[in-house]
Formats: structure tokens, sequence, C-alpha cells
């Protein structure tokens, strides 16, 4: 009887020794799952965080993009009437006695004109 006792307790020490391990591995793993959750979510926030900022550059720049077409778009516009009124002006004073009338001055091939716009945009955003 008393054998068959000491076989029981080192059966259920052996037991209790396993279900210990057990609970210890169970535990480490639970803290590192934690861990990771915690890890990942921060992870995560960081990733949203560099795509909003993506994002914000890319829309400023988009922006940024909008106002300078409309500001060459306007000052193309202006070297426009500027050339005409100052071309008016020297037509009017006879400043160039081979052309005073206004619409030989100012009528140009289309090539001409398209080359000066381009010439004139590429010195404004030089500027």
């Amino acid at each position: 009887e008393k054998e068959i006792w000491n076989r029981e307790r080192l059966s259920l020490q052996k037991s209790l020794k396993q279900a210990d391990a057990e609970l210890s591995r169970l535990r480490a793993e639970l803290r590192s799952e934690a861990f990771l959750r915690e890890l990942g979510s921060d992870t995560e926030n960081a990733v949203l965080r560099r795509i909003y900022g993506k994002y914000l550059r890319a829309e400023s720049f988009r922006k940024a993009l909008i106002y300078q077409k409309k500001y060459l778009l306007l000052l193309l516009g202006g070297f426009q009437e500027c050339e005409e009124a100052t071309l008016a002006l020297i037509a009017r004073m006879g400043g160039q006695p081979s052309y005073t009338d206004l619409e030989i001055i100012t009528q140009h091939s289309k090539g001409f004109t398209r080359f000066r716009s381009a010439v004139r945009v590429s010195i404004a955003i030089s500027r």
C-alpha cells in the first residue's frame, strides 16, 4: 500500500512539474503575444503616419503646381496685354518708321508666338 502511494505521489509530482512547465510556457507566450500586439499597433500607427505624411506632401505639391499654373497664365496674359500696349504706343510715336501700322507689328506667325510664349514661361520659371 505504501509503495502504491509512493508511485501515485511520484506520478502526481511528475504531472505537477509538467503542469508548471506548461503554465510558464503559456505565460511566456501570452506575454510575447501582448508585446507583439503593442508593437504591432505602434508599427501600424507609424505606417499610417508615414502614409498620411506622404499624402500631405503630395497634396501640398499639387496645390503648389496649381498656384504656379495660375501664376504663369496670369503672367502670360499680362505680357500679352503689356506687349500690345507697348507696341501701340511705339506705333503712335513712330518709333519704328518701317512698321508704323499696329496690325503689321502685332501679327506674327503662330509658331513664332508659341515660341515667344515658351521662352517667357521658361524665364518666369527660372526667376
